[in-house]
């Protein structure tokens, strides 16, 4: 028996809380972002859509582009940084990453890590192909990532690694839709090495960010046995070349700056 719920849903936590979730959006106290000298100047922290950006300013350092110089900021989550009102001049939404390009005038702020992806891959022409379909077929995976994500991060994870109780319901509903998500990847690589064919662009970036390393048992603790995750084998061995590329080793171990004196 589940209790009724009210006909106006009402939150009963504390607004004045610096950290944590809120019914409502905007700052909560004042914040001074810093800045460094270099074009890029990027907010965000190790995870799943933060790890896109710096993987993305990286690999483009590997195809030898000038340019993409970039000062990193980690902002912490856990401590509600991302609700100062320096950040969310950045991003309304609260979210990270948030980037800010100093080499145009005036300095354009750039938030969503798809969008920080296809801004980069736009501005530079790399990591994107220039003709119609390739260009389209990467526009697809990417957004098939930006909407299906949420099922596995907000959806999965959540349920299996962070919720104070192992719920059945939700974790089989999740569960599900995840080892969906898996086996279409897992079925279109099979016929390609990349996302696109034979090409690695932004889509890849994107998607080996959050089911790349889900493959790699990566995000959550006991995951990829619960979700079986070697008997995609093709998924297995795009997540694996890809964890070996360069620029993606930078861009995990990059250095985050704190944006104040810890």
């Amino acid at each position: 028996m589940t209790d009724k719920l009210p006909k106006v849903w009402t939150w009963d936590g504390d607004a004045s809380q610096r950290s944590g979730n809120q019914p409502t959006a905007g700052s909560r106290f004042e914040q001074t972002l810093p800045k460094g000298d270099a074009p890029f100047q990027l907010y965000s922290l190790g995870t799943p859509n933060g790890i896109k950006a710096t993987i993305m300013l990286e690999e483009l350092k590997e195809l030898g582009i000038e340019g993409v110089e970039y000062d990193l900021y980690r902002i912490h989550i856990g401590e509600g940084e991302q609700f100062g009102s320096g950040f969310v001049e950045l991003n309304p939404n609260s979210k990270i990453p948030a980037m800010l390009d100093q080499s145009v005038e005036p300095a354009l702020r750039i938030f969503e890590s798809g969008s920080i992806l296809l801004y980069l891959a736009e501005k530079f022409e790399a990591l994107i192909p220039a003709d119609i379909h390739g260009r389209t077929e990467t526009m697809n995976w990417l957004f098939w990532q930006v909407g299906s994500g949420p099922f596995v991060g907000g959806g999965f994870g959540h349920f299996f690694a962070y919720a104070p109780e192992k719920l059945a319901y939700p974790i089989d509903r999740y569960t599900m839709e995840t080892k969906r998500q898996l086996d279409i990847l897992d079925q279109l690589l099979a016929e390609r090495k990349y996302l696109i064919g034979d090409t690695y662009t932004i889509a890849d970036i994107a998607n080996w960010s959050w089911y790349g390393r889900l493959a790699l048992d990566e995000l959550y603790e006991g995951s990829a046995e619960f979700l079986n995750v070697t008997s995609y084998t093709n998924l297995m061995r795009w997540a694996e070349e890809i964890a070996k590329r360069p620029g993606v080793k930078r861009g995990l171990d990059v250095e985050y700056q704190p944006i104040a004196a810890d």
